[in-house]
């Protein structure tokens, strides 16, 4: 089992939890390799359409949660991405993978025998509870109508 803290996996999920974030992951993810400094804050916040003091609350949100890293030259601030506390995240999730897996085998084949039966029950002439192809006639009532009343 990986060992993680629950205060680092919560902040790793909060952090997540919102797309500006999210796509400020996206975007350092695709720069990663290309960009050996980082991005810098101001590419990073111009496609998003908000202040520059209201971006950085998300950095820093994402900087706390140890998924990116800040590094200053001069007076340009860059962004890295840590991707090591997804890898936590990740297998926390991977854990219970296995319980969603088989809660929906378990729905397939419910759903693939309720389509089965529908198949069997919509085919001319078969009847689950009769083995033979003849209708089954109904039963003839006991009795008829309501008799006389005695009188008193």
């Amino acid at each position: 089992m990986v060992k993680y803290s629950d205060d680092e996996l919560d902040s790793v999920f909060a952090a997540l939890a919102d797309p500006t974030r999210r796509a400020v992951l996206n975007t350092l993810a695709g720069h990663g390799v290309a960009s050996p400094k980082g991005v810098s804050v101001t590419e990073l916040a111009a496609p998003h359409g908000m202040s520059l003091p209201g971006f950085m609350k998300h950095l820093r949100v994402l900087e706390d949660a140890g998924l990116i890293g800040r590094t200053k030259e001069g007076r340009v601030v860059s962004c890295e991405l840590d991707a090591a506390p997804l890898k936590a995240a990740s297998a926390w999730v991977s854990h219970y993978e296995k319980f969603w897996t088989e809660k929906l085998d378990s729905l397939a084949r419910y759903l693939y025998q309720q389509e089965e039966l529908q198949v069997w029950n919509k085919q001319p002439g078969k009847n689950p509870s009769s083995t033979s192809f003849a209708p089954t006639r109904s039963r003839p009532r006991k009795s008829g109508g309501r008799g006389p009343t005695r009188k008193r």
